[in-house]
């Protein structure tokens, strides 16, 4: 084989791993919190809020320290969609603060959000 076919070649395997790699597809991340009552019933209509903490150092508002805000299904589950966030590739997690309401009952709690996953949280009213 000659030196330009070695080049050819390998300018060709080359362009197939990259297009390879290109075409992993991203993963949703999502957060999803069940709103339970005290006899761990499943609450539909509830209003629930998570709310982001900024980093220590970080400055100005992103999409993590927007609160998002959502109403509960008939399955007790507020699901929250973070694909805006992170990007492929990207490593990091998000902690949440959750606050859920129904009427005058109250419920708070914490939610670590990780990249490309399905994360849970329980809230008690």
């Amino acid at each position: 084989m000659s030196y330009l076919s070695h080049v050819i070649l390998a300018t060709a395997i080359g362009s197939i791993s990259l297009t390879a790699d290109s075409c992993v597809k991203k993963k949703d991340t999502i957060a999803k919190v069940t709103v339970l009552d005290q006899d761990n019933n499943r609450v539909s209509g509830a209003t629930v809020q998570l709310i982001g903490e900024p980093s220590t150092g970080t400055t100005g508002h992103g999409a993590v320290n927007d609160p998002k805000v959502t109403t509960t299904n008939d399955q007790g589950e507020a699901t929250f969609n973070y694909n805006d966030i992170y990007q492929l590739g990207q490593c990091g997690v998000a902690v949440f603060t959750i606050k859920a309401s129904l009427g005058g009952a109250v419920g708070n709690g914490i939610i670590k959000v990780e990249q490309q996953k399905t994360n849970e949280e329980r809230v008690f009213l």
